[in-house]
């Protein structure tokens, strides 16, 4: 099993956008905020795990401590977490995942996404 800490990620609603004028637009890229967090979570990731990536079947959970009281929908933060998780190369592709859960954990300053990675048979 792997444990990793993220920073508190940005919502799904602030991790894209949609350029509307100009060659690209049309397209769904993501964000400054949702780069700036994807570049902090690698970091993160980084200190916390090294080795080759997993390859196999995976159970994923995210237990998700928001930094304040503010109403949120859980599920519109998962995208922006598992993305920095294959860009950091801990598994070849979020594809691999066959289950997910995602858990609302208690406030926490600044904010932070706990993870846990396990293998499990195919």
């Amino acid at each position: 099993m792997i444990m990793l800490t993220l920073p508190f990620p940005p919502s799904v609603n602030g991790y894209w956008r949609a350029p509307t004028k100009g060659r690209l637009a049309g397209r769904h890229l993501i964000s400054a905020k949702g780069r700036q967090f994807r570049q902090d979570a690698i970091a993160a990731i980084a200190g916390q795990h090294q080795g080759k990536p997993l390859a196999g079947r995976l159970e994923v959970e995210l237990r998700l401590c928001a930094p304040d009281r503010r109403g949120r929908d859980i599920d519109n933060y998962s995208k922006g977490c598992l993305d920095a998780i294959t860009h950091a190369g801990v598994w070849l592709d979020d594809g691999q995942i066959d289950k997910l859960t995602v858990e609302r954990g208690p406030i926490t300053k600044g904010g932070q996404c706990t993870v846990w990675i396990r293998e499990v048979a195919a």
